[in-house]
């Protein structure tokens, strides 16, 4: 059984959650990888008129939240097993960090979830926003080497640019998201283009992220220098 590593020594803008709640999220693991897959099955079931709309190849880039929460599963799982993936732990550190937050600023900033009160985007948004903050633990056991941070950005920013501005097969691939763009082929509303702007800012602010924890574990002396 793998045991809890110490805590780093790093700033708090790279660590925001306290020690105490990293430290009861990994006793808790596998209490963790349960309710992930339950939203991951919740996501799928979301995303199955978008996916039957869209090409069968273009697939793996139409249901992204529920892809970032089974990789968060696969992570947890590699390391409580003892099989370290450090692109399986990057891929899952940007994919929650990023479409946790998304989906927090559409509802706040398209959907206008504080004016509406609506319980549906509610849901949405606190769910949302512990994907994102459950991203913070993966640091703990992870290494963020600097080939799997590669792989994180190329399958993050690819994922934008077909999204929202160079669709590679059939039509633009971003969630169908709020009143203000019920076509996903209307792309004249400002509502995309905040959705993109949020997308693109934060695969950069994870990126960062990644490389300013694995930075900062080399000065500690806690990473190995070797990727």
């Amino acid at each position: 059984m793998a045991s809890i590593p110490p805590a780093d020594d790093l700033p708090t803008y790279l660590t925001p959650l306290p020690d105490r709640v990293e430290e009861m999220a990994l006793r808790l693991a596998w209490v963790v990888v349960a309710v992930n897959l339950a939203g991951t099955v919740f996501g799928f079931w979301y995303y199955r008129f978008q996916l039957l709309n869209t090409q069968l190849v273009m697939w793996p880039v139409v249901p992204d939240s529920p892809l970032a929460t089974l990789l968060m599963v696969a992570s947890l799982v590699s390391w409580k097993v003892g099989k370290n993936r450090s692109w399986v732990h990057a891929l899952a550190f940007v994919g929650n960090l990023k479409y946790g937050l998304w989906v927090v600023v559409v509802q706040i900033a398209i959907n206008d979830v504080f004016a509406t009160g609506d319980p549906y985007h509610w849901f949405l948004l606190v769910s949302h926003l512990g994907m994102g903050l459950q991203a913070f633990v993966i640091h703990r056991y992870a290494e963020f080497t600097l080939p799997a941070v590669g792989v994180a950005t190329a399958w993050f920013g690819f994922n934008d640019i077909v999204d929202y501005f160079l669709p590679i097969v059939g039509d633009y691939h971003h969630t169908y998201f709020g009143p203000k763009l019920v076509n996903a082929g209307d792309h004249s509303v400002r509502a995309h283009d905040v959705a993109a702007a949020a997308a693109v800012s934060l695969t950069i602010l994870a990126t960062f992220l990644a490389l300013a924890i694995r930075i900062r574990r080399l000065e500690n002396g806690l990473a190995s220098e070797v990727d």
